[in-house]
């Protein structure tokens, strides 16, 4: 196992300096041991940690989920089908968003639709849609 510094570690996962800072403060790396100068002593396996880190948000997970994946993922009852009911949850979230996001769609395409695109602000029915309370 290698030793590295956090700048090494943050251009081998492909993230900022200051990303690997924010990981660290937020629990998601283990804070490594520093020189008698300060500086962080990072292992060459941690690469692979933030990039498994990087990967779950792109697929979605808050850093929250990513904190008890991690935790499943070093439990030793921890099995295939526990982490499969973590992705699925995920999958309804992601299949609830996109719902929201095609009914907000739907109701912006029909204000403007109905918007003739010219006249004065005082008779723009998205403005007035916009204005309208529940």
């Amino acid at each position: 196992m290698k030793i590295i510094t956090i700048s090494k570690l943050a251009k081998g996962a492909g993230v900022g300096v200051e990303t690997i800072r924010y990981y660290e403060r937020r629990g998601l790396i283990p804070e490594p041991p520093r020189t008698d100068s300060g500086y962080r002593q990072y292992c060459s396996d941690d690469i692979a940690r933030v990039k498994f880190i990087k990967r779950s948000q792109e697929l979605g997970f808050s850093l929250k989920e990513v904190i008890e994946l991690i935790s499943l993922k070093f439990e030793d009852t921890t099995d295939c089908g526990d982490i499969k009911s973590v992705a699925e949850s995920k999958i309804s979230e992601i299949d609830n968003k996109i719902r929201t996001l095609r009914e907000m769609k739907k109701a912006l395409v029909r204000v403007v639709e109905i918007c003739p695109g010219e006249g004065p602000l005082s008779d723009c029915p998205i403005l007035e849609v916009l204005e309208t309370k529940k």
